[in-house]
């Protein structure tokens, strides 16, 4: 069964190298160029993880998050935010609105995949 990833971010060329690359490493995966946008996808297709700019115009990755997690139907999706500030405040934030993982750019692929791996972990675990 292939997961289905959710990229939010209001950076064109951003968002297709992550999409390719997701897809590439056997992902199922949605864009959305800002947060209401990223909102109606979720409304659409709930995710099995969601990847969240910080800074985007309109509704802030901040503001999707919380309102992701407010919805009791997403409340439990995983969510990977991008900042590309490494500041503690946006570390915290993004922590107190529930997100699970903060990514900084610019960044690793390679790196990203491993951070998307570790949330379907369970995934290929064996059962006994």
């Amino acid at each position: 069964m292939s997961r289905r990833v959710l990229v939010v971010d209001d950076d064109p060329r951003l968002l297709h190298i992550v999409a390719m690359y997701l897809g590439i490493e056997g992902y199922d995966v949605a864009v959305a160029a800002d947060g209401a946008a990223g909102l109606t996808e979720i409304e659409k297709q709930t995710p099995d993880l969601i990847i969240l700019d910080i800074m985007m115009p309109g509704i802030d990755g901040i503001e999707t998050c919380r309102r992701i997690r407010a919805d009791p139907a997403t409340a439990e999706v995983p969510i990977l935010m991008f900042s590309a500030l490494s500041g503690d405040d946006d570390v915290e934030r993004a922590r107190q609105v529930g997100a699970n993982h903060l990514i900084t750019k610019p960044f690793n692929l390679v790196g990203l995949g491993s951070v998307v791996k570790s949330f379907f972990a369970h995934d290929n675990a064996v059962s006994v």
